[in-house]
């Protein structure tokens, strides 16, 4: 069975415009579309209570919210199949659950709270970090509409290896998917300070950092092009902060992949974000997409 693509609303005009954009996505790839709203009105006022009074305000909104999105998503593509529920948990809980049978999470980059579009709301922000499946977060786009890809192209900020597998087989499949290029990038830097004395660092010492971006990049991506020789690859090394670099690449891009590790050395789940993945969640100019290493298998939250 096709895991759906799994959209969480609130009746933003954020959410809405990942609403528009995972029905695009979903028509492109295949799949069912899953639409979810937590509320906690029944656990906080008690089913007998609403049964008694008829429905309360909070159910209502839920309700209404999950409608407006569904129809919009109906409206969008007629041919995806939808599904719109509202369910008595935290926004939080709720996705990271529906993460476990999800092929990604798609969000948008801030809730109802007003805050200016450049922040990215907490829940976007802890469910890119937790997740165990990939979180796509909208950006790049202020006002109620998502945009067609225009760039034509899809951007892989590598890092480091090991923890970059799963995310450079989805950069690869989705620039597939789309029939875009896909541009791999690695930034890279010189030390502060370098000692000269060093025969290795004598001469060319930018050109043999340079270098061992080049080959990291080329290890990164030897597996997934064999895989799928068909995508157009474009490699390019930067010298500068690794944030800076994919950042500059988002401002013409469709989608910007990034990596990131679940799991530190003990096999302890990680509640933060990397450094990198943060700042470009915070800032790009274009959807973020975060992908999970998986370094164990993971555990449903109800297992």
């Amino acid at each position: 069975m096709d895991l759906p693509l799994v959209v969480g609303v609130d009746g933003s005009e954020s959410a809405m415009r990942a609403v528009d954009w995972a029905t695009d996505e979903a028509a492109l790839r295949g799949l069912p579309l899953r639409l979810v709203y937590g509320s906690l009105w029944e656990r906080y006022e008690g089913a007998a209570l609403a049964d008694d009074l008829g429905r309360p305000a909070e159910q209502i909104v839920a309700d209404r919210v999950v409608e407006a999105a569904a129809k919009r998503a109906r409206r969008r593509n007629a041919d995806v199949a939808i599904t719109a529920e509202v369910l008595p948990e935290d926004a939080v809980g709720l996705l990271l659950t529906e993460g476990f049978g999800a092929t990604a999470l798609v969000l948008g980059s801030r809730g109802r709270s007003g805050i200016a579009e450049r922040l990215l709301g907490s829940v976007s922000r802890t469910v890119a970090a937790r997740a165990h499946c990939p979180v796509i977060v909208l950006r790049g786009s202020h006002d109620n509409q998502a945009r067609a890809g225009r760039h034509q192209r899809v951007v892989l900020g590598v890092g480091d290896p090991a923890h970059g597998e799963e995310a450079v087989r989805f950069a690869f499949e989705e620039a597939a998917r789309r029939g875009v290029p896909l541009e791999a990038v690695r930034a890279w830097r010189r030390p502060a300070v370098e000692s000269t004395d060093h025969p290795l660092m004598s001469g060319e010492p930018a050109r043999l950092h340079e270098q061992a971006a080049v080959d990291i990049l080329d290890a990164a991506l030897h597996g997934a092009t064999a895989a799928r020789p068909g995508v157009e690859v474009h490699r390019r090394t930067v010298e500068g902060t690794a944030r800076k670099v994919l950042l500059d690449a988002s401002a013409d891009a469709d989608l910007l992949v990034v990596g990131v590790r679940r799991h530190d050395a003990r096999g302890r789940t990680s509640l933060h974000l990397g450094r990198v993945a943060h700042a470009v969640l915070h800032h790009a100019a274009c959807p973020v997409a975060v992908v999970p290493r998986q370094d164990r298998a993971p555990q449903s939250p109800a297992a």
